[in-house]
């Protein structure tokens, strides 16, 4: 949550790498789903919030370009 408050305030996104915000959602998606497919509230809450969050950082990282 810094990280995603810190771009929005300053509208710029150049010190977090496109491809690490990649791999990095990539991985809390498969994590949320393996989350899912055990039924484990905690895993998917975690998860969820984490990717919602890093969404949104991607969002201000192909926005602010």
């Amino acid at each position: 949550m810094p990280q995603m408050l810190k771009t929005w305030q300053s509208k710029s996104a150049k010190d977090v790498s496109f491809a690490m915000l990649i791999f990095f959602n990539l991985g809390i998606f498969l994590w949320l789903i393996y989350g899912i497919y055990l039924n484990a509230l905690p895993i998917i809450l975690a998860n969820a919030v984490t990717l919602f969050f890093n969404l949104i950082i991607l969002w201000f990282k192909i926005k602010y370009r």
